[in-house]
């Protein structure tokens, strides 16, 4: 029989989850942090990133192409490698 809960206990062990693993703390320091401030920021995420640490202003489409085309240039690469050891050995 499938373990049912209700809509209220999973909420419930949601929160405890997050009080458990320290995020409503963090969050809780964070938005304490942004209250303290004595001009509030321009953009208020941006300050929340800032503060947890996340980098910001990086565009990640670009960096995932450009993981894309290291990885094509390695695999490449180490053909090149491989046929060069052919005729090294021949």
């Amino acid at each position: 029989m499938a373990n049912y809960q209700t809509p209220e206990s999973k909420k419930q062990e949601f929160r405890k989850y997050l009080e458990k693993s320290g995020v409503i703390d963090a969050f809780t320091k964070v938005l304490v942090g942004l209250y303290e401030e004595p001009e509030r920021p321009q953009n208020a995420v941006d300050y929340i990133k800032r503060y947890m640490g996340a980098p910001t202003g990086i565009d990640v489409e670009a960096l995932k192409a450009e993981c894309e085309q290291l990885r094509k240039d390695k695999a490449d690469l180490e053909e090149t490698v491989k046929s060069l050891n052919e005729q090294a050995d021949a």
